[in-house]
């Protein structure tokens, strides 16, 4: 679904990630994992083709939903303004949420997680790429997302997250990365 070839990231003369390989396939869900400033997040961002690499090669497939660790949204748009901007956008249906109806900036942080996270669920992509997706969540929240997940999987989708042990667990593969640079 996502295939990544020696991509590299630079930042000014900061070597974020290092000529990693990385490949998401169909019906598994896998758990990026290292400790913070490991390149994580940039590696993520690549794979979602939001950040470009400085080298290599990436090829996605099928169309990506992402979920940055900060959400991209307008803090002056309610949420629903936000979903059906970026659905407008992305030339997808914006579907009917249970929204908040006031401005995102009033929101509490689970509930910009929970928007962050339905605008990268928007047309009901079959590759996810999710930073730190449970973060902020509460437990009842963080079940329904994996239960989403997992039925994502279960109908050949793939999903590639950061961050947290319950990744870790509920994950087909764990991928780690120190330094910028993958495990081998």
């Amino acid at each position: 679904m996502i295939v990544a070839r020696a991509v590299s990231r630079r930042f000014g003369s900061a070597v974020a990630l290092h000529e990693a390989d990385f490949e998401l396939r169909r019906g598994e869900i896998v758990a990026l994992a290292g400790p913070n400033g490991a390149g994580k997040s940039t590696l993520l961002a690549i794979l979602a083709g939001a950040l470009r690499p400085s080298s290599g090669t990436v090829a996605r497939a099928v169309d990506v939903g992402w979920a940055p660790q900060r959400a991209a949204v307008y803090a002056r748009l309610t949420p629903a303004e936000n979903v059906n901007l970026f659905a407008r956008l992305r030339r997808v249906d914006a579907g009917s949420l249970d929204l908040p109806e006031r401005p995102v900036g009033e929101l509490s942080v689970g509930e910009r997680q929970r928007l962050n996270l339905a605008l990268a669920f928007l047309g009901a992509p079959p590759a996810l790429v999710l930073d730190e997706p449970t973060s902020a969540l509460d437990a009842e929240r963080r079940e329904e997302l994996w239960q989403r997940l997992e039925a994502q999987r279960s109908v050949g989708g793939a999903v590639v997250a950061t961050q947290s042990p319950e990744e870790e667990r509920r994950a087909d593969r764990i991928v780690r990365i120190a330094a910028g640079r993958l495990a081998r």
